[in-house]
């Protein structure tokens, strides 16, 4: 059976790490570590973001990195929010920007880009800072039943296939 991208990529390493003994709890918090962290509004520092929360809250380091590593295209799509919530937070001037450009004023000139955007990116961190305990605690309740169920199938595949191979 051809399995899709999404299956091979993530479900498959998720139902290894619950064949290995690894609580459905303790995959959906640091699932939903890496989800939240993989959108922090800081680019390039989710990775060690992850690895630190890992570390400091004893979670699974392969099941949040590879979430962060999915959740990289949402963490561009949410950047200029977070912005935008930042400014209104702060009421700061609003700020124009784009993705575009901003890679382009990063390409252009690393230093300039950081000076140009400081004031937004703490902004939009402190917004983060708002939202992110939230999300995470929200996405704990709503993955711990999936993990726990994915468990369980996974659970009774194995013991199926195992019978079968008796």
């Amino acid at each position: 059976m051809k399995q899709n991208f999404f299956y091979r990529k993530l479900v498959t390493p998720l139902i290894d790490l619950l064949r290995q003994g690894i609580t459905p709890e303790k995959i959906a918090l640091s699932l939903a570590f890496g989800i939240a962290l993989g959108v922090f509004p800081m680019l390039g520092s989710t990775t060690i973001l992850c690895a630190l929360a890992a570390v400091v809250f004893r979670l699974n380091l392969p099941a949040i990195q590879l979430v962060n590593y999915f959740v990289y295209p949402l963490q561009l799509a949410l950047l200029i929010p977070f912005i935008r919530f930042g400014e209104a937070l702060f009421q700061s001037p609003r700020v124009p920007l784009s993705i575009p450009m901003m890679f382009a004023a990063i390409r252009q000139s690393a230093w300039q880009a950081t000076k140009t955007y400081w004031t937004s990116g703490w902004h939009a961190m402190i917004a983060w800072l708002l939202v992110g305990p939230l999300a995470i605690w929200l996405m704990y309740l709503v993955l711990t039943p999936l993990m726990r169920r994915l468990g369980a199938v996974s659970g009774a595949v194995l013991k199926r296939s195992r019978e079968v191979n008796a």
